[in-house]
């Protein structure tokens, strides 16, 4: 039973009102001054406190704020006859739980009860009905995906709901969990159908249907951006799926106006593959061919993102866009992000400014590495709240903040996705073969070709051929690629981890952004 402290001078003209909540189950306490009540709030603990502004001797906010002394984490519910913004603003400012006028009635009371101390197991009961309800629809979605557009929508419910339950202390989660397994099996045979026609050189204009991929992102978001003039904020977060880009949005919203849409990371769902191509506005297979120096191959030791400006630069020179001055910038640590906002005035002078965080790839690698990382991101939703809590106090909001401050726009996206891995796929390769989960590419492959997608042909596929009988296979869903020698120390390592580099709709189907500033 839920104990309330109710204080007011006039206390027992609200009788009728106490009754009211007494019929209803409540414990109610009740005192006609400040100083009582801020003895009865630290003795009775109560569980929440109706507070009156205007009361004599130690008036309702000197009592509200000796209360949050003792008591910060008691909710108290301001009552007042005084509607000046001056008292409502040194009440919020307070961080009071609710604002009411007089004359309040018992309903108006009840429902800052509910909304207060009853609010959790109300959101859990209504989300868990609503979600029961949609189930059969998400169900029947998984089967008639027939487009890319499809997988794009049914992967915004799972996302949504995802959020939603994850708020909540329901056991819905199980079911989600396994309608994302079974989206990810139908997202699997989609790709595997349709892959190839999606690389073809003509896809983009023969196939109305075939979503944006990783090659025309500077050509469908960037281009028409700097088009209109203005500098233009290019900013690629590594590894950043959609439900990390809901879950930090929030705190964008007082700086910026946002369209979020989705599109399709290449295949491998990797940085050297994926953010390459978003550069270079080429397949891999053409970064290859037609600058060969700029490439780096899976057995070279160098990093594989190593030549992202000079990519960008041949883009522009292709596409006979000689004038565009741009800069770029990697994101490394704390100390390169603050750099870059001091020196935030040279970046007003170029018309394009690229900047990658590499803040959650990093995180994605720690949580393989350290056991206390993988602690603290032990599902999805801690996942999330780590990134929300880098970003919260980052460089990389200041930046945001910096250039919603300015006016300028920003086009924000990733270059793949991730997800955590939970089932052992085995697979053989010589010393050669790269040391990718999800992905691998060799001549001497063996695998069960039941359990992934496989790539004999590369070149027609768009990735560069490293041998004349180089074949790629890909994982899929939660599978990862796991080595017979040592497998059960392998399996046992990797387990729960999030890994890239394979076919899912956490890792292909991938948020890109327009934000443009409010003011």
């Amino acid at each position: 039973m839920a104990k309330i402290l109710w204080v007011d001078d006039e206390i027992d003209l609200l009788k009728p009102h106490i009754i009211f909540l007494k019929s209803k189950g409540y414990e109610v306490v009740t005192v006609n001054n400040g100083l009582e009540a801020v003895q009865l709030a630290a003795t009775e603990r109560p569980d929440l406190i109706f507070l009156d502004e205007n009361m004599p001797g130690l008036s309702g906010l000197e009592t509200l704020s000796r209360i949050k002394q003792t008591s910060p984490n008691t909710p108290v519910v301001m009552i007042t006859k005084n509607e000046e913004e001056d008292i409502m603003d040194q009440a919020v400012g307070q961080k009071i739980a609710d604002y009411l006028i007089k004359p309040v009635n018992p309903n108006q009371i009840l429902l800052s009860i509910k909304k207060n101390l009853h609010s959790p197991e109300l959101v859990s009961a209504n989300t868990s009905g609503n979600y029961r309800q949609e189930f059969i629809h998400i169900s029947n979605a998984i089967s008639d995906c027939h487009t890319f557009a499809d997988w794009a929508e049914l992967y915004k419910k799972l996302i949504y709901w995802e959020m939603e339950l994850s708020g909540t202390d329901t056991n819905m989660d199980e079911m989600l969990e396994q309608q994302k397994r079974d989206a990810n099996m139908g997202f699997a045979r989609f790709v595997r159908n349709s892959y190839s026609e999606w690389t073809q050189p003509d896809a983009a204009q023969s196939q109305p249907s075939r979503p944006v991929m990783s090659p025309e992102i500077f050509r469908h978001y960037v281009f028409p951006a700097i088009d209109s003039g203005k500098p233009l904020f290019f900013i690629l977060i590594d590894n950043f799926r959609l439900d990390q880009w809901r879950t930090i949005s929030p705190m964008l919203t007082d700086m910026f106006n946002s369209d979020e849409q989705l599109y399709c990371s290449i295949l491998p769902t990797a940085t050297q593959y994926a953010r390459n191509a978003i550069f270079s506005g080429l397949m891999p297979h053409d970064i290859e061919h037609m600058f060969p120096d700029l490439w780096i191959d899976e057995d070279d030791e160098r990093s594989k993102n190593l030549n992202e400006s000079p990519l960008i630069a041949t883009q522009f020179e292709r596409f006979r866009r000689r004038g565009v001055k741009f800069s770029y910038n990697k994101i490394n640590d704390s100390a390169s992000g603050e750099k870059l906002i001091r020196e935030f005035s040279n970046l007003e002078t170029n018309d394009l400014n690229v900047i990658v965080f590499n803040f959650i790839d990093m995180l994605s690698h720690a949580r393989t590495e350290s056991k206390m990382i993988r602690e603290l991101a032990s599902t999805n939703a801690a996942y999330r709240s780590l990134t929300e809590s880098w970003f919260r106090h980052s460089s990389a909001i200041e930046l945001f903040r910096k250039i919603a401050a300015k006016g300028h726009t920003v086009i924000l996206t990733t270059d793949h996705g991730t997800i955590r891995v939970d089932n052992p796929v085995k697979v053989i390769g010589d010393k050669n073969t790269n040391t990718n989960l999800r992905y691998k590419v060799g001549k001497s492959l063996n695998y069960n070709p039941r359990q992934v997608y496989e790539i004999k042909k590369p070149t027609k596929f768009g990735l560069p051929s490293p041998n004349i009988s180089s074949a790629y296979i890909f994982a899929q869903g939660r599978d990862f690629f796991a080595y017979p020698n040592n497998y059960n120390y392998y399996v046992q390592y990797y387990t729960d981890t999030f890994q890239h580099g394979g076919i899912s709709l956490e890792e292909m189907i991938i948020p890109v952004i327009k934000l443009t500033p409010r003011h």
